[in-house]
């Protein structure tokens, strides 16, 4: 960290006198700002009382630092702060050249005492915390490898600008020299200057023998700082790496931070320094156009530099170029990556060097399968709408060098013989489903920046197109598998021969998609529940599961998968709150069920989800004890969405009645697991009920949609699967309680009912279904007064 990071993060006291020491103007604080690292690395000192020249140099250097820095300024000239930054910069370059033109020792004397005086703050300052005992700032918000990259980027900076103050002093050297040997050559045309020319041949022979030590200096110092990029390099891609996994996982539905803005500041300050080194390579090109010898080190080492570096250039910009927003459906569901024909999409593209020439404006290609001729079988598409963009920096909400694309449709091309009526698949079609089909979408991108080309690609994971949007589920399946076990990015053939995964693995993507959809994810006993189903009682952490067993196997009627995304679904639509506040179990097995409830008192019920419905269910099993104190469970027909959207289900377990002959109904749901009375869990999300006037003339009665359960209070029990009972459940309703709180009396249809003849046997008797309430102006044939039916 360098002495001025360290001051800008004193406390008040210690910062107000730093601003006293800047307050005379002697030295600008915008100027000790903008050029902190290198003023701390140069000998001031020895400059002030030593060496004119190397003063003279160093406010040179100074000043053609700050005409860098105001032409880095330029590129955001149209933001309003870059605009006052820039002229008080300006201002404060234009002062400094008037003030110390003439007498540049007398600045390197205040540089070299206001180092000292910051050091003598930062020391008291230090002093003044070690009593308090705190923690340094931010020490544990960057990593060591964030420090370590920092720390070689500052590094380079600091050498770049060393290079450029001996380019310079090689320069002057050289001009001297110059000078000096076409005087000679002049003076050597004529007879007087025939008896001191050896004399000048040697001081000429020791200035080019210091050139050349200068030259061979500076071309090892370049050598160095090539091998110390290039290990920058290797870091930037390990942690562009770690960004690349970042977004697979929030591909797949995880909270990670995908943000580019750090990687895009140390990709930006890496190719700011090797563009100003290949800047300074042409300068030394255009000295050695200018003087050369035998032999002169830059004839033979200055290509291969040159070489070395484009390469580098060209590399660090190649890794620079990547999909920031992967491409995806404006749907409000997560599941970006499957795309539907026909159907609007919207994809980005970035460039994290942030370096733009704005005479050379930067266009990007879209397409798709650019590798089509090795994807026999595989449909074709075409991108629809424009599939070329101009690169823009920094637009209102978007940070960065970007290219959008929005609004972009794929349409299948079309191949003779394919099509209804063929006989089988059309010739676009291959051996795997279409939800199989891995597509990628390529952007190219033509790159210029001072006379520098070449041309950059990046690909997006692979992409789904389904055409119907009954084939999300199966294509989202798909990807899931393929981000969750694939190193390989490109593979496009993948499910030829899909790797199997790992219960480790799956279980953190299965949570994920809960995470992403709901707020709530699957804790871990959730977890061991759909481990034990899928992998079996034994299974651990590294349990393997395969592509089929998880999307295909279809034993129980449907798959794994078309379960678990029917659950998901079911909870998204129909029971969000419950979910996200933990009132439902979920994912809990009839053994464990059990086990949970038989030392719980009478009454108490959970919520899990169906495990025999593929699009979701949802029910409830309750306790209750016999005569001799045995638990009895049963378990109401599970719920699904049909019947959630007709009555949520909070309403349903407010409502639930369990009918038994010659006994009142009540309502067996008394306590949510553990022991929370009923209306205290669920009251918050209980329909408004609206209260009877008796007085209020009315044409109709209120009615309200309830679930019971009629059963027999001495009928035989239905057989146990995994000890619970089941009963069925039907619509009733409200009218009847109503009904009789008025005095109108009503029939309740019930199938079970011993005094009713079967269904069919009477043909006075309207087939209505069990549980439904029929009032009595319906049928009066069948009129029962409310005493009868007490």
């Amino acid at each position: 960290m360098s002495q001025w990071q360290q001051i800008q993060k004193l406390e008040r006291p210690h910062l107000e006198l730093v601003h006293d020491l800047y307050s005379d103007d002697c030295l600008p604080m915008e100027v000790r700002e903008y050029l902190a690292y290198w003023i701390e690395e140069q000998k001031w000192s020895q400059a002030a009382q030593s060496d004119p020249s190397q003063a003279c140099c160093l406010f040179h250097t100074m000043l053609a630092l700050l005409d860098d820095q105001l032409g880095r300024l330029v590129l955001g000239e149209e933001n309003n702060s870059n605009m006052v930054h820039k002229h008080n910069l300006r201002c404060s370059k234009l002062n400094l050249q008037a003030k110390y033109q003439d007498q540049p020792e007398q600045l390197a004397s205040i540089i070299d005492s206001l180092l000292r005086k910051e050091k003598a703050i930062l020391s008291a300052a230090l002093a003044t915390s070690q009593t308090r005992v705190e923690p340094p700032p931010d020490a544990s918000l960057v990593s060591s490898q964030q420090h370590n990259i920092e720390g070689r980027l500052m590094e380079l900076q600091r050498t770049i600008q060393g290079l450029k103050c001996s380019t310079d002093q090689l320069e002057d050297l050289q001009d001297i020299f110059d000078f000096r040997f076409r005087t000679q050559k002049i003076l050597e045309s004529t007879a007087s200057a025939a008896a001191p020319a050896p004399r000048r041949h040697q001081e000429l022979q020791v200035m080019l023998n210091n050139m050349d030590c200068c030259r061979k200096e500076l071309l090892a110092q370049i050598q160095e700082m090539l091998g110390r990029s290039a290990t920058l390099r290797e870091l930037l891609l390990a942690e562009l790496a770690v960004w690349q996994d970042r977004q697979r996982q929030a591909c797949l539905g995880a909270t990670c931070d995908t943000s580019l803005a750090e990687l895009e500041k140390w990709f930006t300050g890496s190719a700011e320094v090797l563009f100003q080194l290949l800047q300074l390579l042409k300068t030394l090109e255009e000295l050695r156009q200018k003087v050369s010898y035998e032999p002169d080190p830059l004839i033979v080492e200055l290509p291969q530099l040159e070489e070395r570096l484009q390469e580098q250039i060209f590399c660090l910009l190649k890794s620079a170029f990547v999909v920031e927003v992967q491409p995806h459906m404006p749907l409000p569901n997560h599941r970006p990556l499957v795309l539907k024909t026909s159907n609007k999409f919207s994809v980005r593209a970035r460039l994290l060097v942030k370096l733009l020439d704005r005479n050379h404006p930067m266009e990007v290609q879209i397409e798709i399968d650019r590798n089509a001729a090795n994807l026999g079988g595989f449909r074709r598409f075409n991108i629809l709408s424009s599939t070329t963009k101009t690169m823009v920096m920094d637009r209102p909400q978007v940070a960065g060098l970007i290219c959008d694309f929005k609004y972009n449709m794929l349409k299948e091309q079309k191949s003779c013989g394919s099509g209804k009526g063929k006989g089988g698949k059309g010739l676009n079609e291959g051996l795997l489903p279409v939800t199989e089909e891995l597509h990628i979408i390529t952007f190219t991108l033509d790159y210029c920046y001072q006379d520098f080309k070449c041309q950059l690609q990046t690909s997006t994971l692979p992409v789904v197109i389904i055409s119907n949007i009954n084939q999300m589920s199966s294509a989202w399946a798909s990807i899931l598998w393929f981000l969750m076990v694939n190193p390989n990015s490109m593979n496009q053939l993948f499910f030829n021969s899909p790797p199997a995964a790992t219960w480790d693995q799956l279980s953190a993507v299965l949570s994920w998609q809960f995470q992403a959809a709901t707020e709530r994810g699957l804790n871990m006993d959730q977890l061991k529940m759909l481990r034990e189903k899928l992998c079996g009682p034994n299974a651990t952490l590294q349990s393997t599961i395969t592509w089929a067993q998880f999307a295909k196997d279809m034993t129980a009627g449907f798959s794994f998968w078309t379960w678990i995304d029917g659950v998901l679904l079911l909870v998204k639509e129909h029971l969000l709150q419950l979910w996200k506040n933990e009132l439902i179990m979920g994912f809990v097995s009839r053994k464990r069920e059990r086990h949970l409830l038989k030392r719980k008192k009478a009454g108490t019920f959970l919520l899990r989800f169906s495990e025999s419905i593929p699009n979701g269910g949802i029910t409830c099993t309750w306790v209750n004890y016999d005569d001799e104190g045995s638990p009895k469970f049963q378990s109401v027909e599970p719920y699904t969405k049909d019947e959630l959207k007709v009555i949520p289900l909070p309403d349903i377990i407010r409502d639930y009645q369990l009918l038994a002959k010659e006994v009142n109904p009540e309502n067996p749901l008394q306590y949510l697991y553990p022991d929370i009375p009923r209306d205290e869990a669920f009251r918050p999300y209980y329909s408004e009920r609206r209260e009877a006037d008796l007085m209020e003339q009315r044409l109709y009665l209120n009615r309200r949609l309830i679930r019971v359960s009629s059963r027999q209070s001495e009928e035989v029990q239905a057989p146990e699967l995994n000890g619970l009972h089941h009963a069925n459940n039907e619509l009733l309703h409200n009218d009847m309680m109503e009904g009789l709180e008025h005095g109108l009396g009503g029939l309740l249809f019930d199938r079970q009912d011993p005094f009713l003849p079967p269904p069919g046997e009477d043909p006075q008797l309207p087939q209505v279904p069990a549980g439904l309430f029929v009032p009595p102006d319906v049928f009066p044939e069948l009129y029962v007064d409310e005493r009868d039916f007490h």
